[in-house]
């Protein structure tokens, strides 16, 4: 049967109005495709930026002047028990448990045997713990006077049964 002149081919419209919706679709992918979103990238940066600060150490203890060596044999501080012996205003030594002045590891004890009793516990207990370090190795400012020094090396000599104590002095 012949169809009339005035009835529509709905075939051949739905085809033409599927062209235009699929080029329609295409150019919005290519738009899409030209851009580029750089959120993600802006968000690794952040997290990069927070894992350095929250990673990074911030030393805030100082050290000790040391004076330099002339003549030696250098020792491993890993593998030694550090004493730090600091001037205090007055030109007398604070004692401090481990490599740095900080305030949480000072010996504050003005009785000789006070001082005697928490090196040797400190001493003892690095040497012969799961660390098991050889040395003991006295970090000391150099503007301490050499009795003030002394004192320190008397007590931890007095305190713990050792061949050797070292000085710390800086290396040329």
């Amino acid at each position: 049967m012949a169809s009339a002149p005035d009835e529509i081919d709905d075939d051949a419209i739905d085809i033409h109005k599927r062209d235009e919706v699929q080029a329609l679709f295409r150019r919005r992918r290519a738009m899409d495709d030209a851009e580029m979103d750089i959120t993600p990238m802006i968000d690794i940066t952040f997290l990069l930026l927070i894992f350095f600060l929250v990673a990074a150490k911030i030393e805030s203890t100082t050290g000790v002047d040391l004076p330099e060596a002339k003549y030696g044999v250098p020792v491993a501080a890993k593998d030694s028990v550090i004493v730090t012996v600091a001037s205090a205003p007055d030109g007398s030594a604070v004692v401090y448990l481990g490599d740095a002045i900080d305030p949480q590891y000072r010996v504050n004890s003005g009785d000789p045997a006070d001082q005697r009793r928490a090196l040797a516990e400190y001493v003892d207990k690095e040497l012969n713990g799961s660390t098991a370090k050889h040395h003991v190795l006295i970090k000391a400012d150099g503007a301490l006077k050499h009795r003030e020094v002394a004192k320190v090396l008397a007590t931890i000599g007095g305190a713990v049964e050792l061949e050797i104590l070292h000085v710390a002095v800086l290396e040329k």
